[in-house]
């Protein structure tokens, strides 16, 4: 379900060949990459997108989708020309109201080439009418449009958008959205953040969500089918949305059990993180066949097979975790992943602790026994996998593993006050890896650079247990905690 991917070089060698009016001979394209080394042609150069408006219209009969997409930007370069993330048809495209010649290059891009060049710092709106089948679509082999039995679901990462909508497909460029979409009447439409109206004609009815916090493209989220939604609003007051497919079958009071749930843990996970950042939460479970779960914003995508042995709340605390560490804070650049993955699996430790299923020390002595220094888990760096490795399980183990050491590093007074004030500081952005321990090193006082480069960057495992348990030498091998098995079940999140 994740994508490693060598962009062909030739990407970048068709779009620099196209032509550039002698008048505009200052101006050049747009870069087909936004310059991420672990997927060099996702996003795109040239500009900072504000707003995505999308006026669609779905028939989940024949997989048909069509619209418009109204992108605000701001161009960040003098541009001749620039290039959209995009797999479906495109019929025309304006750019500041005139029509704009396009081409398609490569796998996924979308070359706009406006009628005059585009000065920097230029405010843009850019116009695509398109229209296609997403599910005859693909780029590198693969898809992740994901059909379901009455309609389809948008979730994947790091990519998505491609299927449904032309973009900057990259977290460093996150935008506001608009999103409407019409569907025959029976069906509906989940989406982002809050449903702000419905409306019906002659057959067909339009949902309009809107998104009004910053969210990277990979975050957006579209499904289409037949729901029971159910609202509530959490005791510290977040409004909640969830959404379960009405053919679910045996997974669907185990999927309920967890889900609803989604209130109590946004709460609970408050007081390790600070005030929620948006405007709602939730969560849906369609009936697809996938096995994972993703932290879409606000509204979490979950497979109906996390919840095929029973509930488990564990995954919904893993998800909700993101809604900060990732969400409100996204990665800078993919191999950043540590601050999404290692956060919200520690996430899921703090939970056991206060179940009683075992304490974050006794999770990190066990992680930490069950790897011999021989095993491949330990050549896995966290701190920069690589994206073959990018979501490998020592992603999120040994990226526990490091939040602990972290903690023992700092102390709890230090530690959680790191904890709260990370998303404040940098709310609604983006950070990296080398940010995080900065800003670690300012809060606690100390330095940390030992710590982070063992546990992050060193292919081996580090000498010392991330905890000793009292003090004291470990003459026996840890217990398994109760609530091993739950994580260990929720290993195909995301």
């Amino acid at each position: 379900m994740h994508r490693r991917i060598l962009a062909p070089g030739a990407l970048a060698a068709a779009s620099l060949l196209l032509a550039i009016p002698a008048s505009a001979a200052s101006y050049s394209p747009g870069a087909p990459g936004i310059g991420d080394p672990y997927y060099p042609y996702y996003g795109n150069g040239g500009y900072d997108v504000s707003h995505y408006d999308l006026r669609l219209q779905y028939q989940p009969a024949t997989d048909e989708l069509a619209g418009t997409a109204t992108i605000l930007a701001r161009t960040t370069q003098d541009l001749s020309s620039f290039d959209l993330d995009f797999l479906l048809d495109v019929s025309e495209v304006r750019v500041n109201g005139a029509k704009a010649d396009f081409a398609t290059t490569g796998q996924h891009e979308l070359v706009v080439t406006p009628k005059s060049p585009l000065a920097k710092g230029t405010p843009v709106t850019v116009v695509v009418r398109y229209s296609g089948v997403p599910s005859t679509k693909s780029a590198y082999g693969f898809s992740t449009w994901h059909r379901t039995p009455d309609g389809a679901v948008a979730a994947d990462e790091p990519e998505a958008a491609w299927w449904w909508y032309p973009s900057n497909d990259h977290p460093l460029d996150k935008a506001t959205y608009d999103v409407s979409v019409a569907v025959p009447d029976g069906t509906q439409v989940i989406s982002n953040g809050l449903l702000q109206s419905t409306s019906s004609q002659r057959g067909w009815t339009r949902y309009n969500w809107r998104q009004n916090k910053p969210q990277a493209t990979y975050l957006t989220t579209l499904a289409v089918g037949r729901f029971d939604i159910t609202t509530s609003t959490s005791e510290g007051g977040v409004p909640v949305v969830n959404a379960y497919s009405k053919d679910l079958g045996d997974n669907d009071a185990a999927a309920r059990a967890s889900v609803e749930r989604t209130g109590e843990l946004v709460d609970w996970l408050s007081g390790y993180f600070g005030p929620y950042p948006f405007s709602s939460a939730g969560g849906y479970v369609p009936n697809t066949t996938t096995g994972y779960a993703l932290e879409t914003q606000t509204r979490v995508y979950y497979s109906p097979r996390q919840f095929a042995n029973g509930s488990n709340t564990s995954v919904v605390v893993h998800e909700l975790a993101h809604q900060w560490y990732g969400d409100d804070v996204s990665l800078k650049g993919w191999k950043d992943i540590w601050i999404n993955e290692g956060f919200a699996r520690y996430a899921q430790w703090l939970w056991s602790e206060h179940e009683g299923e075992g304490t974050t020390q006794e999770l990190a002595d066990y992680v930490y026994a069950s790897h011999p220094a021989d095993d491949a888990f330990w050549t896995v760096k966290p701190g920069d996998p690589g994206p073959d490795d990018q979501f490998d399980i020592a992603v999120y183990d040994r990226g526990a593993l490091a939040v602990q050491a972290l903690r023992n590093a700092v102390g709890d007074d230090a530690f959680f006050a790191i904890l709260k004030g990370w998303p404040k500081e940098h709310a609604y952005g983006n950070a990296s890896v080398a940010d995080f321990e900065a800003y670690a090193e300012r809060v606690s006082g100390k330095s940390l650079s030992a710590v982070f480069d063992a546990w992050l960057f060193q292919p081996t495992k580090p000498a010392e247990p991330a905890v000793k348990a009292a003090g004291t030498a470990r003459t026996v091998a840890p217990a398994q905690p109760k609530s091993w098995r739950t994580i260990e079940a929720t290993n195909d999140v995301h």
